[in-house]
């Protein structure tokens, strides 16, 4: 069964409504009409977080992954103590698409900041054994131009991102410490770029070191903004060879990237999907905010403390999707 609501987030009031029961709300929904609800992009949403619902959403959206290679993009994360997807969940899905699970070197000792440590990593968290694995920028970065960004005019991404067909965007939606949570746009911004091109975008396009990148950290809103850029970046490239999914579980203040991630302190939400990452990642800020889950307060504070949803005004600006969404249920 698949039940739909549309909704769309009030900019003056930051209110998400939902149109289906907003009769009263006359002013604030006046402009959007049937029609418009009609031409919204759609997120798919199931509340059961299973290895056969992410195959079922994956299926619902109407849009196949296929190529010759098919890259999946996720976090494989940085301990035991992080949050990262169980590769038990995803791989029904990543085998069926024949993907190869991508990611590039982190910006920051750590235990994935080379190849050789990252492929250590991945092979501990049990990666490999569900699908070949690609570090991409193992030989370096290559650049891809970013045009009309708002900082940077160019993007710096692992150099075998060039050798895949299709992008599927497999993200554990978390909290984030600089970015105020980890979806979909910062998988690809952050997660696509190289350790060096991490420092690029973090630097708001000062510096292409990732040696320099603590003393090279720009302005908050700079940061996000150049996340949509890099976005921007991607997407041109990809055409619409992509699709989308967040999982909202182990919803951590802490993205996947920190060592010592602190657990979670309110219950999972779902899945969700879309073939716009904007309104993907909207309609799962939205899910926190409005459920009835104990415990989320502390993931609203990381998101808003950081003014994290700046990166969804910017990808927005950029052309990169809507805050405005259709949310379908399947039950």
């Amino acid at each position: 069964m698949i039940l739909k609501k549309s909704f769309l987030l009030c900019a003056a009031c930051g209110t998400l409504l939902n149109m289906s029961s907003c009769a009263n709300s006359a002013k604030a929904s006046a402009d959007t009409t049937t029609s418009e609800a009609d031409s919204l992009p759609v997120v798919y949403y199931i509340k059961d977080i299973t290895p056969e619902n992410i195959v079922k959403i994956y299926e619902t959206l109407g849009r196949k992954a296929e190529g010759n290679n098919v890259a999946v993009k996720i976090s494989t994360g940085e301990s035991d103590k992080s949050h990262q997807l169980d590769p038990d969940l995803i791989k029904d899905f990543v085998q069926k698409v024949n993907g190869t699970l991508v990611e590039c070197n982190t910006a920051y000792e750590g235990s994935r900041n080379t190849t050789e440590k990252h492929l250590r990593t991945v092979e501990e968290h049990g990666y490999n054994k569900i699908a070949k694995v690609d570090i991409m920028d193992a030989e370096g970065d290559t650049i891809i131009p970013v045009n009309g960004g708002l900082h940077l005019d160019k993007n710096y991404v692992g150099k075998h991102f060039l050798d895949y067909d299709f992008l599927v965007v497999l993200s554990h939606f978390k909290g984030h410490a600089m970015g105020g949570f980890g979806g979909a746009l910062k998988n690809v911004a952050i997660g696509i770029a190289s350790s060096d091109g991490k420092a690029w975008i973090h630097s708001g396009g000062k510096v292409h070191d990732a040696s320099v990148i603590w003393d090279n950290i720009a302005e908050q809103d700079v940061f996000l903004e150049s996340m949509a850029d890099a976005c921007k970046g991607v997407f041109d490239h990809m055409g619409d060879r992509m699709l989308f999914i967040n999982v909202a579980n182990n919803l951590s203040v802490d993205c996947d990237c920190d060592a010592n991630a602190a657990p979670p302190v309110m219950g999972d939400l779902g899945i969700l999907a879309s073939l716009d990452p904007v309104a993907l990642d909207r309609a799962s800020v939205d899910m926190v905010m409005h459920t009835d889950e104990a415990g989320k307060e502390d993931l609203l504070e990381r998101i808003n403390s950081r003014h994290g949803t700046h990166t969804l005004e910017a990808a927005e600006k950029l052309g990169l999707g809507s805050q405005k969404y259709t949310l379908v249920t399947i039950e």
